[in-house]
């Protein structure tokens, strides 16, 4: 499981591959992910999330945040087709009505 609040290094380990980086800081690539696409400023994003300055170290915060936000776009968009448990197709989904009458749903793998 992924931590919450891992420690974030100035530049992702890059790979054309899942890393044990990208694993702990699965957390960290949905909130960036997330501050973007609800037009979030990148230097609160920076504060909150990458724990940077970006009064004290411009450059340094900038580029921090910039790499992890393409490594999370990367993760979404590449990454995910590597991870070892990904489906070729979409789950099944078939409605299944229980002993009271009430409907759910069943995903079947």
């Amino acid at each position: 499981m992924p931590e919450l609040d891992p420690h974030v290094a100035d530049e992702v380990p890059w790979s054309d591959r899942i890393t044990p980086y990208d694993d702990r800081h699965k957390v960290i690539y949905m909130r960036l992910l997330d501050a973007e696409a609800n037009g979030a400023d990148w230097q609160e994003v920076a504060r909150i999330v990458l724990h940077r300055d970006p009064v004290a170290e411009p450059e340094r915060t900038r580029h921090c945040w910039e790499n992890h936000l393409r490594r999370a776009k990367w993760m979404t968009t590449t990454g995910y087709r590597k991870t070892p448990c990904r489906r070729s197709r979409p789950p099944a989904v078939k409605r299944h009505h229980g002993r009271a009458g009430t409907a759910a749903m069943i995903v079947q793998l």
